[in-house]
């Protein structure tokens, strides 16, 4: 590549949409090797009580680094808006809205989206979370072309990691965010000469990983004690999965899995203290939760949580629902 090649690729007009954390380090590794004309992210939202105005994660960056940000409600109803920009090449990262089809045939070099899934696997909005959760082994990243329906454009790049079984949401959306970023700055480059792949999603191979819904969040005890892990980790630090206690949330936090097999008790039923939690009976034996929130309440260890309670004799043999 010679200095001409480098100053013809910095001037590319490049516009990139995205909203949460996980698209900083994306959002970062462009700025660092390229120009970034401007930056599209959701609308500021009112959070917690008092109704404060909360930038986006993205925006932060894009202020910080003197970009423009636009904030349509509805790109939808906003098409101009981006179109006017005359972008050469459009990268997303977990924006949040559907692009419409005048948005995707606008740049010459297209619509780019950095997924975090190995597609087709996982297409969607939670893949991080549905991965650990269905207890996948590994995952990964995808450069793909973004097409009209949900994920299902052709892949130009992929690349996987390993999946610890003591990974959380959290854990792993960390280290897909920084994957992606550094995949996406390799790929670019055969992107912008037109050399890179372009190959179709298998449609046989598809599988979903669809936003979580409260249903989703809630334990149920009668599944095995690695479903009940996997679902604990894969929610751990957003949103928390929960069961109740006396009527009340109690949302789990962390536990790990028992060695105890008691069927002659209910599933749900709470087995034993130990020495950082409690266990509670499962279809194949038992989970012990190691870290907890009531409803109303801070995140609390479970032994605090135990400690809290009077008679711990009765609390013994109660059923979680």
């Amino acid at each position: 590549m010679n200095l001409e090649d480098v100053v013809v690729k910095r001037e590319l007009k490049i516009v990139f949409m995205g909203t949460p954390e996980f698209s900083v380090p994306v959002l970062e590794g462009l700025i660092k090797n390229y120009k970034v004309r401007a930056i599209v992210t959701q609308p500021d939202r009112p959070i917690g009580r008092h109704g404060e105005t909360s930038f986006s994660p993205v925006k932060k960056v894009g202020l910080e680094n003197t970009i423009l940000v636009l904030q349509p409600e509805k790109i939808k109803d906003n098409i101009e808006m981006i179109t006017s920009l005359e972008p050469d090449l459009i990268i997303t990262c977990a924006y949040g809205q559907i692009l419409p089809k005048e948005i995707l045939n606008c740049p010459r070099l297209g619509c780019i989206n950095v997924h975090a899934s190995l597609l087709p696997r996982l297409r969607g909005g939670a893949p991080i979370h549905r991965a650990i959760i269905e207890g996948h082994r590994k995952t990964g990243i995808t450069i793909m072309h973004m097409g009209l329906g949900m994920d299902d454009g052709d892949i130009i790049s992929q690349e996987e990691i390993e999946i610890d079984i003591m990974d959380t949401a959290s854990t792993l959306h960390d280290k897909l965010s920084i994957l992606g970023r550094d995949l996406l700055i390799k790929t670019l480059p055969s992107i912008i000469d037109g050399t890179s792949d372009r190959v179709k999603q298998d449609s046989s191979k598809v599988t979903f990983g669809l936003n979580i819904k409260r249903e989703d969040e809630r334990i149920h005890f009668s599944k095995t004690k690695r479903e009940v892990y996997n679902l604990v980790r894969g929610l751990n630090s957003w949103p928390g999965s929960y069961c109740l206690y006396e009527g009340k949330i109690l949302k789990v936090w962390e536990c790990r899995e028992g060695e105890i097999y008691s069927p002659q008790l209910f599933d749900g039923q709470i087995t034993a203290i130990y020495e950082d939690g409690f266990g509670v009976k499962v279809s194949n034996g038992e989970i012990i939760f190691t870290s907890v929130q009531p409803e109303g309440k801070k995140k609390m260890s479970a032994v605090d949580f135990v400690n809290g309670i009077t008679n711990k004799e009765e609390f013994i043999g109660k059923i979680l629902d």
